[in-house]
């Protein structure tokens, strides 16, 4: 089995994804979604959170081998980048979605120092700013950005855009597509399910439940 179908099994089982074609989440923007994914419940799962730490460390060694920073997204990406760090032994950082507003004033935490090259870690990608913002903190603080690390995209149009436009490379455990039919082989899902899901994926934001 590979990891990515191996990550979505365990992602199903912890219910740290939820499908849910029929009933749809809303998400902050406003978005219809029949998925909503909360990775942070693999924290309470130390064979999962593990698996994925492995996981991570593996792609990163193989996508990313001149690697000297792990740094991690507030805060979801604190956690696994902390674990892989651990793995890789490397030094680790995080970075805030803004400064501090008191003492010194930090966005970025830890030693990172000019010209060193860094991969960051986020739990998962949508549109892709949030992790993409933080890039950017990185690179005004002089650090070399190889790319961005996480355990799940939603595969969306609008992220894959966005990291085409700012040149960052994205690696994932595992994705939608995966999860879904994953899902389907489980038998979490159903056929009709499945091509509502598959409906959601080519066009999000003309989501149609009666497909």
């Amino acid at each position: 089995m590979n990891i990515e179908k191996e990550i979505a099994q365990e992602l199903l089982a912890i219910q740290a994804v939820f499908l849910n074609p029929h009933t749809p989440f809303t998400w902050a923007s406003g978005m219809k979604s029949p998925i909503y994914c909360d990775n942070r419940m693999t924290m309470s799962y130390p064979k999962v959170r593990k698996k994925v730490a492995q996981g991570l460390a593996e792609k990163i060694k193989k996508n990313f081998p001149e690697t000297e920073v792990i740094a991690g997204t507030a805060t979801a990406g604190i956690p696994h980048a902390a674990w892989v760090a651990e793995i890789l032994d490397l030094p680790m950082v995080y970075i805030r979605s803004k400064k501090k507003e008191h003492g010194k004033t930090n966005q970025i935490e830890g030693k990172l120092e000019k010209g060193q090259k860094i991969v960051i870690i986020e739990d998962l990608i949508s549109t892709g700013q949030s992790v993409l913002d933080a890039c950017n903190a990185a690179k005004s603080q002089g650090a070399q950005v190889l790319g961005v690390m996480a355990i799940f995209t939603y595969e969306l149009e609008s992220g894959r855009a966005n990291f085409e436009k700012n040149q960052v490379p994205l690696v994932t455990l595992t994705n939608y597509s995966t999860l879904i039919d994953t899902a389907l082989s489980d038998k979490y899902i159903d056929e009709k399910e499945l091509t509502l899901l598959q409906a959601w994926k080519k066009d999000p934001e003309h989501w149609d439940l009666s497909v």
